[in-house]
């Protein structure tokens, strides 16, 4: 059980920053998956964490120790990659124990080796066959069983499912979890796919041009977005945002000159620009006329099965909500309402979060 600090970390190609002013401590044990679009910085973090990347300042503790300086096979990392990297002239046992055999393990130690770990990725019938004879989910368990045969201290994956169809991407995730809640090795796994950031990861760290955005628990980031970005990238269909002014009473008021929240306050000066964000999940469908209702113009509706979306506009903005599964409008001209307590409230100026503050507050501040 080994636990990573980062401190100040930064990267620079040039005078061009990659990732800047990286502070995260992931507990022993813990499986940490850090989200970000391409580009954000993720897989360079990583990197720098395995020692494939050279750190221009801060550092990377690994168990207490701080190893800016150690070699990449010294620090107990394993890496799993994006492209699989197998020997193709090899067998799936020789693939998953190259790694002991340079290191001049024993023949006999080695194959019983192999056999543990096979068996516990389900691998124990296809020893014998080539890389090029096996299915892309069945080539990635290889290239872990090749990670876990070293019994790491730390399991590194960079974007290791996104060469797999979705079908194999969601057994694959079950597989990862299945075995980290098995080896319970402290983990990091960098991808750009909120599905497998919010199945796999005990805490997200979502990052956005080179810097960490938010650190949290996948219910807490989707519940609470720290800033317009979290709140935009995370979900699917993602946030909807209506832009806003507060008015004199603390409260958010849309084009139509529609109250949102009437209930709740923020503190913050009248005329304000903010955006108002709610999740479609949260929008429910209203009677006009309505003092609090927004007239809602259906565009386009997403039926997937499970779960059907309306997208439209409303009050100037797109908008999209999701109805029950197979649901058509029965009625028109339709509107939504927004319950105030679904309302996330994000500043124009840098996009962060405002909460809202009890009425008592607000007279105080107000007062």
């Amino acid at each position: 059980m080994t636990e990573i600090a980062i401190d100040s970390l930064c990267k620079s190609y040039g005078k061009t920053p990659a990732v800047c002013g990286i502070d995260l401590v992931i507990p022993s044990g813990e499986f940490v998956v850090i989200l970000g679009p391409s580009g954000c910085g993720k897989s360079t973090l990583l990197r720098m964490i395995a020692g494939l990347e050279d750190i221009t300042s801060g550092s990377v503790a690994i168990g207490g120790t701080v190893v800016n300086d150690v070699e990449p096979g010294a620090r107990g990392c394993a890496m799993v990659f994006q492209n699989y990297a197998l020997y193709p002239h090899m067998s799936v046992a020789q693939n998953i124990g190259y790694a002991q055999k340079i290191a001049g393990v024993g023949k006999r130690e080695r194959e019983a080796a192999v056999l543990r770990v096979a068996t516990v990725l389900g691998l124990e019938t296809l020893l014998d066959r080539k890389p090029g004879q096996l299915s892309g989910g069945q080539r990635q368990r290889v290239a872990m069983g090749r990670a876990m045969i070293r019994s790491p201290k730390i399991f590194l994956f960079d974007e290791p499912l996104s060469n797999l169809d979705a079908k194999l991407r969601l057994q694959m995730r079950l597989e990862i979890k299945r075995l980290h809640r098995e080896l319970r090795t402290t983990s990091v796994f960098v991808t750009h796919d909120q599905i497998e950031a919010m199945t796999l990861a005990d805490r997200l760290v979502i990052m956005n041009k080179g810097v960490i955005e938010q650190v949290g628990t996948p219910d807490e980031i989707f519940r609470r977005p720290a800033s317009l970005f979290v709140a935009d990238f995370l979900g699917t269909p993602p946030m909807n945002f209506l832009p806003a002014t507060i008015d004199t009473a603390g409260r958010p008021v849309v084009s139509t000159n529609t109250v949102l929240g009437a209930a709740r306050r923020w503190n913050l000066p009248a005329g304000t620009d903010v955006r108002v964000g709610v999740r479609p999940g949260d929008i429910g469908l209203a009677e006009l006329p309505s003092a609090h209702a927004l007239p809602f113009e259906l565009d386009m509706i997403d039926d997937l099965g499970t779960e059907t979306h309306w997208h439209g506009h409303a009050a100037g903005s797109r908008l999209s909500i999701t109805v029950t599964p197979g649901a058509r409008p029965a009625r028109s001209p339709l509107a939504v309402s927004i319950p105030e307590g679904a309302i996330h409230l994000f500043r124009n100026t840098d996009g962060r979060r405002v909460d809202p503050i009890k009425s008592t507050e607000f007279l105080q501040a107000t007062g």
